[in-house]
């Protein structure tokens, strides 16, 4: 079995997923994955394997062994022993040969995860190729796999630890005279040190005088932090076990900062955290989640640029997302990345603070453990993270 991954694990995910096949009426599902950062995970759950370069799919029939499949050019890109999926097929048109396949079981229902993201049109284009009819399944899939086993959140505790121990180097590093990319670097080595590889996306959102502009961009080797700068590092990595968790804190360069719309900010943040503790339960609607954590920033006139949270695993960002009128009930051990993403009337200030939660019948567990505050760069590592490096 490659990929540290058990014999039971694997048996329960490919029956999580052959149970809302067959309550979907499909005959099989088609899993896409491509090696664009979060779109690769869905490939390595259901299989095993890591991409390492270009795409592969995963075909799941409703009975039956499962298969692999890759592009011919890909057969020497990534460790294709890790795999647990037997059937490993190399071809020049993946979606040819899916096709035929489908063709040739006789299957007229197919479902497809990645149909309008990740699937490459080439392959979209064999499939359509005749009378097979292909099902949208993204929702789906990610809701049968929404509920996270023991042996997966062991997986997501590990890339929280690893995670939260990069905001604590980034902040132990931070200071006014420093670049962006200088605090990211030593924060990017612990990380691939500790088996994330190339699995991580890491941002800043910085502004001056107090305040942080709204917009994510890539860290900077060339403008120095300043006094009176706000500064957000957003770290999103996947640990070894290929779980993806997001960690994000403000940090203020003295001076100015936090200003007085960061300060508001803050309150609702506060407000958020402490909702967020008692609505992330079983039971809950995402709905009812969203509208109990949006609360104090809706309130105080914030509009929220990005989803509230969303459903988080071996894939980026999964269904079910915390938002308006989404109805999906949560069920113990789903895990969500929170990050309301509070911006000024005018456009100019934002907060985006994140943290990785787990539904459990007391309400959130948020998981890195971090308080819910604007630091200052003077706050030590506590004791239990000490020895983390």
């Amino acid at each position: 079995m490659g990929a540290d991954v058990s014999p039971t694990e694997v048996e329960r995910r490919y029956a999580n997923v052959r149970e809302a096949m067959a309550g979907d009426g499909l005959e099989a599902v088609i899993v896409s994955g491509s090696e664009y950062s979060g779109f690769e995970g869905a490939v390595r759950y259901m299989s095993g394997f890591v991409i390492v370069h270009r795409y592969a799919y995963v075909l799941l029939p409703l009975e039956g062994e499962p298969s692999i499949v890759f592009p011919t050019e890909a057969r020497y890109v990534g460790e294709h022993r890790t795999t647990w999926i037997e059937e490993q097929a190399f071809v020049d048109a993946p979606g040819a040969w899916l096709r035929d396949r489908a063709r040739g079981r006789g299957w007229k229902r197919v479902g497809v995860y990645g149909l309008d993201y990740v699937l490459t049109v080439r392959d979209y284009r064999a499939l359509a190729d005749g009378e097979l009819e292909l099902v949208p399944y993204d929702v789906e899939f990610d809701l049968a796999r929404a509920v996270k086993s023991d042996e997966e959140l062991a997986s997501v505790r590990n890339s929280v630890r690893i995670n939260t121990e990069g905001f604590w180097m980034f902040l132990a590093g931070f200071g006014a005279g420093r670049t962006e990319a200088e605090l990211l670097a030593p924060c990017e080595q612990y990380f691939v040190d500790q088996g994330c590889g190339r699995l991580t996306m890491d941002m800043v959102l910085v502004g001056e005088n107090g305040e942080a502009e709204p917009e994510f961009r890539i860290a900077s080797r060339n403008r120095r932090i300043q006094e009176g700068d706000l500064v957000l590092p957003s770290l999103e990595i996947a640990g070894p076990g290929g779980h993806w968790v997001e960690v994000s804190r403000a940090i203020a360069a003295g001076g100015d900062a936090p200003g007085p719309e960061a300060r508001r900010m803050l309150d609702a943040y506060e407000e958020y955290f402490e909702a967020a503790r008692s609505a992330l339960r079983p039971g809950a609607s995402a709905h009812d989640v969203h509208r109990a954590v949006s609360k104090g920033f809706s309130d105080r006139g914030y509009e929220l640029g990005h989803v509230t949270g969303h459903s988080i695993g071996m894939t980026m960002i999964e269904f079910p997302k915390i938002g308006e009128g989404v109805e999906t009930e949560l069920a113990e051990n789903m895990v969500f990345s929170m990050h309301p993403h509070a911006i000024s009337a005018d456009g100019h200030a934002c907060l985006y603070m994140q943290d990785t939660w787990r539904v459990t019948p007391d309400g959130g567990e948020a998981l890195a453990g971090l308080p819910m505050r604007i630091f200052d760069g003077s706050e030590s590592r506590p004791e239990d993270r000490a020895g983390a490096r």
